[in-house]
């Protein structure tokens, strides 16, 4: 069974000003993907996502060439083999580091969608797992800033749909921030866990300034305040209350993860398996994490090929945590682009699908409809 093509689309659409969300990273002004697809010699294709990293083109030009070359003839089976050679050529030494993992983050779990389509097994039960419910939070691009009673007014249908937990985002100002959390938590009570991410929009002396104020509200996490590298604003803000601290969307590979780990400051991790090296790479952070005894709540990505995939991840794991569920409104990467990646319980849950590999197809003319815009994403 060997590789005989590689593919990656980018694919973008715009968002109209009605639809946009302000993050602590700006306002979103389009969505951007990246869709991966693998063929294998006797016919069987599997597909995966390659996070846009705000540079669709470009990371799709990485994997039609360089990445493309490296593994063309290869056994599809052999997931790890591919990872290795891949990360011995082109990441590990002088290989552009991020882009390549965000490159390589597509073609993975493609191949494991080979595997699970070859054997007629789910993904989660190729990876040793069982269907069960996963806890999901209410996330994606959504929830952003704006008037505390017209976040409130987002997030009630949420809460009325089954999830038990959403997510805010903050990086605003402080006194803003504690505003809108402190309306959401008026309005729905304790029984509502509200978890807040700064998309690395606070400085240090913001964190100080809103952390005791997210401990009173009974925050459940405050994720990504600072970049990812800035291990040392990290470090100081770990001190400034007890609200976790959680990060890992833009940490890559299992490599990067010791570190966060063994600093035993970010005590949430949250590894994408569209950027930080596809699921075979996600297994071994969950494992190293596990051992730390800390839980896995992985950051999905823009297109249901993520999500699905991430939910199938969770059911295998040992240490799951939350799923992220993207609430985002028109995302036709989730709507339109593949089949429906995953339901919300009435339990606040969402499960692994039983369909072979990952459990949904790309709509290939959707691809051909929907080019690549070049430039930012936010502004």
């Amino acid at each position: 069974m060997k590789i005989i093509e590689l593919k990656a689309y980018p694919t973008s659409f715009p968002v109209p000003p009605e639809g946009s969300v302000t993050l602590g990273i700006g306002r979103a002004v389009k969505r951007d993907a990246v869709v991966v697809k693998v063929t294998t010699d006797d016919g069987v294709v599997g597909w995966g996502e390659s996070h846009h990293g705000r540079a669709p083109g470009a990371v799709a030009h990485l994997v039609n060439t360089t990445l493309r070359q490296l593994v063309l003839g290869m056994d599809a089976a052999d997931v790890v083999g591919v990872w290795t050679r891949i990360y011995k050529m082109q990441l590990g030494s002088h290989g552009m580091g991020a882009g390549t993992a965000l490159a390589m983050s597509g073609i993975d779990p493609a191949l494991w969608d080979i595997r699970g389509k070859v054997t007629g097994w789910p993904l989660y039960r190729l990876l040793g797992g069982t269907s069960r419910p996963i806890p999901a939070y209410a996330g994606g691009v959504s929830l952003g800033y704006q008037e505390p009673a017209a976040l409130v007014d987002e997030a009630r249908p949420l809460v009325a749909a089954g999830y038990r937990a959403v997510k805010l985002r903050v990086g605003d100002t402080p006194g803003r921030d504690l505003e809108r959390v402190a309306a959401v938590r008026k309005a729905f009570g304790d029984g509502l866990v509200i978890l807040v991410d700064a998309n690395t929009g606070y400085s240090v002396a913001d964190a100080r300034a809103a952390m005791p104020g997210l401990d009173a509200h009974g925050v459940g996490w405050l994720e990504e305040p600072f970049p990812a590298h800035d291990h040392r604003s990290y470090a100081l803000a770990a001190t400034f209350g007890r609200v976790p601290l959680a990060a890992g969307e833009n940490h890559y590979t299992r490599f990067e993860f010791t570190r966060v780990i063994e600093d035993r400051v970010i005590t949430i991790l949250q590894p994408d398996l569209s950027k930080t090296g596809g699921i075979t790479e996600g297994l071994r952070i969950a494992a190293m994490a596990s051992a730390w005894k800390l839980s896995v709540n992985p950051h999905t990505s823009m297109t249901g090929l993520n999500m699905a995939a991430s939910i199938h991840f969770l059911a295998a794991i040992d240490n799951a945590g939350y799923f992220e569920a993207d609430v985002s409104k028109g995302n036709l990467f989730r709507d339109t682009l593949v089949g429906t990646p995953y339901t919300l319980g009435k339990d606040g849950c969402v499960r692994p699908l039983e369909k072979p590999g990952v459990g949904v197809e790309v709509d290939e003319e959707f691809l051909v409809k929907h080019p690549v815009i070049e430039g930012p994403s936010y502004v």
